[in-house]
């Protein structure tokens, strides 16, 4: 073989040649591949904890757009939620694998009570080899009277209210508003990134952990997370069985230092 013998065939990697004496190029590790982009060596912060936000596959009122809140704990999911649940948790397993090289294996599975985030998060947890643990600040917001109603049914019933609900304006009656799910899920972020940290002063590594929650949960998380105005926080929609991943940046003794959010909705059907 003429020149480099590198292999050229099927199995061959990306066509570039690596081997040029005295190239200073500079070689990603596991240690630089787990630093954030502006880490500072010796900064107060422990390795990042990433959040794995997976939603529900469908249910039965997912397809006829019936509002499905955290009223009640049902339903669950139907034939096709399962079917997507179960490529959801392959694409979560595929972290650290064979997608989100920067990112940890996923180790650690929670779940909103509810029974479609319980299904969820088991069909996860089955393929990581995690149990599910639960998390009731993760569940969907609470939608009162308007539980079961279409959007067009609540416009019938209430005039503009939706809309002043889906702007976070008003609480659903007997219900939440958005701002009050985007409060709790924000205790329950800093409460795994004071987890995180505490962990942290006898293992120093990078964490993920995947959390089976819902379409208004997870658009108040992103939301808050970029420090966007409630009123835009309904223009954020993850779709069923997706995945939003956000990076906490966590010091030392706890609290978030900065949020990234790596994706929004990333389909996994």
């Amino acid at each position: 073989m003429t020149g480099h013998d590198h292999d050229t065939g099927p199995a061959a990697g990306p066509e570039y040649d690596d081997s040029v004496d005295g190239d200073d190029t500079p070689v990603e590790t596991a240690q630089t591949r787990d630093r954030s982009l502006f880490a500072v060596r010796g900064g107060d912060l422990v390795s990042p904890l990433t959040m794995v936000l997976v939603r529900h596959g469908v249910t039965d009122m997912t397809v006829t757009h019936a509002l499905s809140g955290s009223g009640e704990l049902g339903p669950s999911l139907n034939a096709q939620g399962r079917v997507q649940v179960a490529k959801a948790a392959d694409a979560v397993y595929s972290i650290g694998r064979r997608t989100w090289d920067r990112v940890p294996h996923v180790t650690r599975v929670l779940a909103s009570p509810m029974t479609r985030t319980q299904e969820t998060g088991g069909a996860i947890g089955r393929r990581i080899g995690a149990h599910v643990e639960t998390e009731d600040r993760v569940r969907e917001v609470h939608f009162g009277a308007w539980e079961g109603l279409t959007s067009d049914e609540v416009a019938e019933r209430h005039g503009d209210a939706i809309h002043r609900w889906r702007f976070g304006e008003i609480a659903a009656p007997g219900g939440e508003s958005i701002p009050d799910v985007g409060a709790r899920f924000d205790e329950f972020l800093r409460d795994a990134a004071r987890e995180h940290a505490q962990l942290s002063r006898e293992d120093d590594v990078p964490r993920a952990w995947a959390v089976a929650s819902h379409a208004v949960a997870i658009k108040s998380a992103v939301g808050i997370s970029l420090g966007m105005g409630t009123a835009h926080w309904g223009s954020i929609w993850p779709q069923p069985a997706s995945l939003t991943i956000l990076q906490l940046r966590v010091r030392t003794d706890g609290e978030i230092a900065e949020r990234h959010v790596l994706c929004v909705g990333a389909p996994t059907g």
